[in-house]
């Protein structure tokens, strides 16, 4: 295989010339094998990139920083590497050490390449187009990574808002097809008053869809961009006007709301936004798993547990225990949750452990965040397709927990007084009689005609306030 040598102020290295990544994306694969997962896993992170240096180009070109050729060459192989055409090149590890300058200049490498070829020369060949010099100019890691970071958080978002809307429709439309089922309300895991099944289930999509608000507010937080901040936020080494005007160039690569930071000497340190989507995600989580433990709940038994509804058998729930049916989706969403409420620790203390004008620890603020919307995403999808459109209710029985419940005797509060209920209520759990029999039929504190108004299935599940 052909080599070619490269330097830095650290010595000389042997690379593949097949290697379009060079001598610090090398020394990077061998100093930070942490996660195994490369950047290249996360491809709308490697087209952010793509679209950060491309815009510096353009500014750059614009402001006679850069010569036109050299410009336009960057811009060009930035247009192939936002294809993915590349991304079996973005190697170092998701985390890693200098806060995040070992991405960055992985991108510079490899777009670096890309254009010396695009130009007629070698790989290697910098002196004609230089990773630091041209692809990186007018820039630091330190706007060049979170500005990044923060485009392809947003498009991330966007698939992540679109599988939440659809699990979030899939409830609404079991509650309209479960809105005549009658069923026991709970509180404390204990009977409480009667509702229709559809209320159940609107509810948790209403539950949902709450969140997609909370998802939009995140976003416009991460449209503000530091680029143009360059090291700490004084914009050294770069030209006057430069931070607008590529703030401009990227709004019309990206089609994103992006706006410059009014403070680039606290927008280079401060990772509040991310803390916000953060938590974000982590109530979304709360919420997804609280309905998932509902879910298993309604579904348990079959025989000995609530069993009001059936969730779709996907696969045999033991070893040992012919027949058993396990609910394994909710339960994998309940896990997936559980990661990402662990995921905003680690990116709450990451932004907390950043020391004045850097958050150096943004990487794994990074790491945590792609995987925790990669993973709601899926867990979304998942538990749609795989649970609740294929929900099917179990309505006699349902019906039938709730005329044999003691819970109906609340109905009858306005009528006959609390004192009365309560000892019905205590009468019918000692003895199993009904609440009709004891009321109506031995104590006649009710005639039929009444109870027969009263608990009509309207009446018990949007109850008309009656004396």
């Amino acid at each position: 295989m052909n080599s070619r040598i490269e330097h830095d102020f650290l010595g000389e290295r042997s690379l593949p010339d097949t290697a379009y990544y060079g001598i610090q994306t090398l020394r990077a694969l061998e100093n930070f094998a942490i996660t195994g997962i490369p950047i290249k896993a996360e491809p709308l992170f490697v087209q952010a990139l793509a679209y950060v240096k491309k815009g510096a180009a353009l500014a750059n070109k614009d402001l006679g920083v850069l010569p036109a050729n050299i410009a336009d060459a960057i811009a060009a192989a930035c247009d192939r590497v936002a294809t993915g055409e590349f991304d079996n090149q973005f190697l170092t590890d998701m985390i890693q050490g200098g806060a995040g300058t070992s991405v960055n200049m992985n991108a510079n490498e490899v777009i670096a390449n890309v254009a010396l070829e695009m130009m007629g020369h070698q790989k290697g060949e910098y002196q004609y187009c230089h990773p630091n010099n041209h692809v990186n100019c007018s820039q630091s890691t330190n706007d060049a990574y979170p500005t990044a970071f923060r485009i392809a958080l947003n498009n991330k978002l966007v698939g992540y808002r679109e599988t939440l809307v659809a699990l979030a429709d899939a409830f609404a439309q079991k509650a309209e097809e479960f809105r005549d089922i009658l069923k026991m309300g709970r509180t404390q895991l204990q009977d409480a008053v009667p509702m229709s099944m559809g209320d159940e289930f609107r509810a948790f999509a209403t539950n949902l869809r709450e969140e997609l608000l909370r998802i939009d507010d995140s976003r416009r937080l991460i449209d503000e961009i530091n680029m143009g901040a360059t090291a700490i936020g004084s914009r050294v080494n770069a030209p006057t006007g430069y931070p607008e005007l590529v703030t401009e160039h990227l709004r019309r690569i990206t089609g994103l709301n992006l706006s410059l930071a009014g403070d680039l000497f606290e927008a280079t340190y401060d990772t509040g936004a991310y803390v916000q989507l953060s938590g974000v995600l982590k109530r979304t989580a709360v919420k997804l798993s609280k309905i998932c433990n509902d879910l298993r709940l309604l579904s348990s038994g079959p025989r000995t547990g609530i069993n009001e509804i059936n969730l779709p058998p996907l696969q045999p729930g033991s070893s040992i225990m012919p027949g058993k049916v396990n609910p394994v989706v909710p339960e994998v969403v309940n896990q997936t949750a559980f990661y990402v409420i662990g995921a905003d620790l680690t990116v709450t203390m990451a932004a907390e452990a950043g020391q004045l004008q850097l958050n150096v620890m943004e990487p794994v603020i990074s790491f945590a965040l792609f995987t925790s919307i990669s993973y709601m995403t899926n867990a979304c999808r998942t538990l749609r397709d795989k649970c609740v459109i294929g929900i099917t209710a179990n309505k006699y029985h349902a019906e039938n927990l709730v005329r044999n419940s003691i819970g109906i005797v609340t109905q009858l509060n306005p009528l006959i007084g609390y004192e009365a209920s309560a000892e019905i209520a205590k009468e019918a759990l000692k003895t199993g009689k009904s609440v009709h029999d004891i009321a109506v039929v031995e104590r006649g504190l009710l005639t039929q005609q009444k109870w027969d108004e009263i608990f009509t299935f309207e009446n018990l599940i949007r109850p008309v306030f009656k004396q």
